[in-house]
């Protein structure tokens, strides 16, 4: 008699991580760190535009998106980078309002290459300003027909390699080519990428954290189902999106025993989110685990004046002034993270981002890239594919057709 074993069990960290390590060589996120960017440098600098604007949805802007918005108010770009990742046509008027686009350079990413929302917009840019070799750059997989259409127009394209999913995009050319032609130091990114990766698979620093974190997740996905992030900082806004995308269209999935898993993002901006949602945490189901995310120095030193005429000594709250708007912030997470604390039963830890810059920035997000990797294994799913999205692109394209 043959006995065949597939139900569901946690595996040993040490499986796990030797599944890792098999994984990176047909998984292509994992070698982003380690690429040549001296092609998309030298091509950076010879963009000129005022504006980049980077059409694409998803995994093809969020990244990007991301790393941008964390380091534009502590930077001095000459140039503006703008996503253009809705089909609401509200929304894209809106944006256009702020592009001169005579002055654009468009960056078409779609990782498929016929993304109905980005393949709609680029057709609707093209009426209102002819897109030729001289202002547009392809980002896209070699075969897929957007690369072909850039071709055959003589416009640059840069490769997407098929095994790198779009949510883990951001250091490949669909973030880099984008960041790169702003004056985002493409390099710094890559040596945070390369700081995480070569810590955790040598099984350094970055190892048991991040392992010891994605197990006990899986152990108690039943009883903590729900992972919420919670940033100080209003420039981590778009990182939160990024890591909903990312957390939740890799890990909810059906594993091997063909039972549905799921650990359901949620993001939240502190001390905005302190006044809404920190109330759930404090005193509702204890069904949720919570990250919060600090920045040590954002590189403001704004800072509450003292009051020298009295006229602000009646409403009180002396006690702030002469207080950077940063150590504020940090006060505030510092405050709530103790009274999390001191619940007992909510699973928390605290994520310290040194200061604002593109090699912290990555750090923390291939780190998110590795714990999803991580716990993909220990779900014994696969992380990197969508199927639960399909259906309602290929019902879209059909009812298009007809």
């Amino acid at each position: 008699m043959e006995y065949n074993k597939n139900f569901y069990q946690i595996k040993s960290n040490t499986e796990i991580f030797e599944r890792l390590i098999a994984e990176r060589k047909g998984i292509g996120y994992y070698n982003l760190p380690y690429q040549d960017t001296a092609e998309i440098k030298d091509y950076a600098k010879s963009i000129n535009k005022k504006h980049i604007v980077v059409l694409g949805i998803g995994g093809s802007s969020l990244g990007a998106r991301a790393i941008y918005e964390f380091l534009l108010p502590s930077s001095n770009y000459t140039k503006d980078l703008l996503f253009l990742e809705t089909i609401d046509p509200l929304k894209i008027k809106q944006c256009l309002k702020k592009v001169d686009l005579k002055d654009a350079q468009f960056v078409v990413i779609s990782k498929s290459g016929d993304t109905i929302e980005t393949i709609s917009l680029f057709k609707y840019l093209n009426s209102l300003v002819e897109i030729n070799s001289s202002n547009c750059t392809i980002v896209s997989e070699t075969k897929s027909k957007l690369t072909q259409f850039a071709n055959d127009n003589n416009i640059k394209a840069f490769d997407l390699p098929e095994n790198v999913g779009g949510r883990f995009s951001v250091f490949s050319a669909v973030g880099l080519v984008p960041l790169a032609m702003v004056g985002v130091d493409i390099d710094n990114l890559l040596n945070g990428c390369k700081r995480v990766s070569d810590s955790f698979f040598e099984q350094g620093a970055y190892y048991k954290p991040i392992i010891r974190k994605a197990r006990f997740l899986v152990e108690n996905k039943s009883r903590f189902n729900i992972n919420a992030v919670f940033s100080y900082s209003s420039t981590l806004e778009s990182f939160n999106k990024w890591y909903v995308q990312l957390w939740a269209e890799s890990l909810g999935k059906k594993n091997i025993n063909d039972t549905r898993q799921a650990l359901t993002p949620v993001a939240l901006v502190g001390p905005v989110d302190q006044h809404s949602f920190l109330q759930l945490i404090m005193d509702g189901v204890r069904d949720k685990t919570v990250t919060f995310i600090k920045v040590g120095d954002l590189k403001d030193n704004a800072t509450i004046p003292t009051d020298d005429d009295d006229k602000f000594t009646n409403l009180g709250l002396d006690y702030v002034n002469g207080l950077s708007f940063n150590e504020l912030l940090n006060k505030q997470a510092d405050a709530t993270i103790k009274s999390v604390e001191a619940q007992k039963d909510i699973p928390c830890d605290v994520v310290t981002i040194r200061t604002v810059d593109e090699y912290n920035i990555a750090k923390l997000m291939f780190s998110y890239q590795l714990m999803v990797s991580t716990i993909g294994q220990f779900l014994q799913i696969n992380t990197y594919d969508q199927p639960g999205v399909e259906d309602g692109k290929l019902i879209l394209k059909e009812s298009l057709k007809n």
